[in-house]
């Protein structure tokens, strides 16, 4: 019994679904999305809510069915709030800049690093170290700030580079620690 998959998906008030078959359309009041998902699950509108239900209890219906819902719910989130995550650059000299749509980082390489947004991101730039990636598709807001993290991940014995809002670099001890013992 999927705990998941079974609770119905509310849809606010702004917010419009259109279920055709096996393709989902999600239209809110910052844009839309379109997704297909897989033939076995039905996805239907009941009392202004939305409901995920699978054939059978095999082992991929199973698997599916919570991952459908949950596919579902980011869709509605998205179009109605959004998404966002923070990257921090920590270091001295680590710095960026707004760059157009994109930016531009300087992270102690010999030259500055240029990355542009992906389709439907925005990239925002606080103060020269902070950066605010949004849009409302939680996959590709995720995935391009895990490509700007992966420039200069975290050092685990400094601490510097990007990092997430909300990560804690644990610090490793070097070897002067490893010697005194």
């Amino acid at each position: 019994m999927s705990r998941i998959g079974n609770q119905p998906i509310p849809i606010p008030d702004k917010v419009k679904v259109t279920v055709d078959g096996s393709l989902v359309s999600v239209v809110g009041p910052r844009g839309s999305l379109e997704r297909r998902f897989h033939d076995a699950m039905a996805i239907s509108q009941v009392n202004g809510s939305v409901v995920v239900e699978r054939p059978s209890d095999e082992r991929q219906h199973r698997e599916l069915h919570g991952l459908s819902r949950s596919l579902l719910v980011n869709m509605v989130a998205g179009v109605n709030d959004g998404f966002v995550k923070i990257l921090d650059l920590v270091g001295v000299g680590y710095r960026v800049q707004q760059n157009g749509k994109g930016v531009s980082l300087s992270v102690m390489y010999s030259h500055p690093v240029e990355i542009e947004p992906l389709d439907g991101i925005e990239l925002e730039v606080e103060g020269n170290n902070r950066i605010r990636v949004r849009g409302i598709d939680k996959q590709a807001v995720g995935q391009m700030a895990a490509q700007i993290r992966s420039v200069r991940p975290a050092n685990v014995y400094t601490g510097k580079g990007i990092r997430y809002g909300n990560e804690d670099v644990r610090l490793k001890p070097g070897k002067s620690a490893r010697r005194a013992e």
